[in-house]
């Protein structure tokens, strides 16, 4: 039996992607490591790091050459994500919201004119992007938005609405809003009565976009910023409607299986810290006579946590592999280890505390911080609850799936 496979790495599958983690690896722990506490401590979005990442190729991951961008696949975002989130996990999640949920959108979904315009500035670190769709009593009921577009005789269209969770919303200390939105709003209802969703491009200068307020005192993520969004009688030309008015629902959900493997990603980065640290430190701390290491419930939660974090690596990396981005159709593993990987890494990171006690209790041993940036991926993305109905759903309509 041909013994090749054996070889196979899911994490690093090819050179590139082996060089690629190398490139984000040592940048996390030359440059975002040493800026890390004191960014979560005064909750401000390092924008000038930020834009490093345009330098570095990184920001507009899976956008085709010609537009500025890396041309690679889902397991790339996972490699950086994962990287980027060991060290700083509210810095990954400002990455994400405008590689991933911004500028992926606009590679796979824009107009030609679109792309050509606007790619380039993303992709550079030019522009900073991001996406429009929570709204202040609405989150994943996507369907009951308010914000609503109406459309003008010129073809030009008026919205007006609020939205709110925005992670890249505000990039500075003086309340600028993201250079560009995708931004999701009601144009209409179909024959049963739903909502209809349009996507716009709305540009920072046009005029009734504004950033509101700026959410503070998050219990984590303090390193990205989270604002709301207000568009009052704003006039968005219709050259930057995305696609055909009402038929946002596609765009929504072939991208929403991207955010949720780059979420379950940053989940394996904040494990592997997690656990990293727990390990040494149980090396390093003794206790009557001993190395913690050596009593046995440091041994299960240490054990319990190299379980979790080998199994979420693997299911991660696997369903990367099969995602195709230019289309949906891996609903049920991108809600499936979404689910599972970010509770893994809540639990590792509470169980790096236990052992830590009172030194992981404190900022400057970072497993309090990874424990609260964990809590968010159980809710960003789509709730627990909603992977729980959508597996539930799926296992329904194909149960053959469970023994394939």
């Amino acid at each position: 039996m041909d013994g090749d496979w054996r070889g196979l790495d899911l994490s690093n599958p090819t050179e590139e992607h082996s060089m690629l983690r190398s490139m984000v690896r040592d940048f996390a722990l030359e440059e975002l490591e040493p800026q890390a506490l004191e960014h979560d401590r005064d909750e401000r979005f390092n924008l000038a790091l930020f834009r490093k990442l345009g330098e570095m190729g990184l920001l507009g991951l899976t956008v085709p050459p010609e537009y500025g961008g890396a041309g690679m696949d889902a397991t790339s975002v996972v490699i950086v994500n994962e990287e980027l989130s060991y060290s700083d996990p509210g810095f990954c999640l400002a990455f994400l919201a405008h590689d991933q949920l911004f500028v992926n959108n606009l590679a796979r979904s824009g107009s030609a004119e679109q792309k050509e315009r606007i790619l380039p500035k993303v992709c550079s670190g030019e522009w900073i992007g991001c996406l429009g769709m929570s709204e202040p009593d609405y989150g994943t009921d996507v369907l009951g938005m308010q914000t609503t577009a109406e459309q003008n005789s010129d073809g030009s269209w008026v919205i007006n609405g609020r939205k709110m969770w925005i992670t890249n919303g505000i990039l500075d200390e003086d309340g600028t809003p993201a250079d560009v939105v995708w931004l999701y709003a009601r144009t209409g209802t179909d024959d049963k009565g739903r909502a209809q969703l349009t996507t716009f491009l709305v540009e920072r200068g046009t005029e009734g976009y504004s950033a509101g307020q700026k959410i503070h005192d998050k219990l984590g993520m303090r390193a990205s910023t989270t604002a709301e969004l207000v568009f009052e009688d704003c006039v968005v030309p219709p050259e930057n409607v995305v696609g055909t008015p009402g038929e946002s629902m596609i765009h929504l959900m072939r991208n929403l299986e991207h955010e949720r493997i780059g979420l379950a990603a940053m989940s394996v980065g904040i494990a592997r810290r997690c656990l990293n640290d727990m390990n040494n430190y149980a090396s390093e701390r003794e206790a009557f006579g001993k190395q913690i290491r050596d009593f046995g419930q440091i041994q299960r939660h240490i054990g319990e946590s190299w379980s979790e974090y080998r199994a979420m690596r693997a299911y991660v990396y696997d369903t990367a592999r099969q995602i195709d981005l230019s289309e949906a159709g891996h609903r049920l593993d991108s809600d499936g280890v979404k689910l599972f990987a970010t509770t893994a890494a809540k639990n590792i990171a509470d169980r790096a505390i236990q052992v830590m006690g009172g030194y992981g209790y404190v900022g400057e041993y970072v497993v309090e911080r990874m424990w609260r940036d964990a809590k968010l991926l159980e809710i960003g993305g789509g709730t627990l609850e909603s992977h729980q109905k959508n597996i539930t759903k799926d296992l329904s309509r194909d149960p053959t799936v469970i023994g394939e």
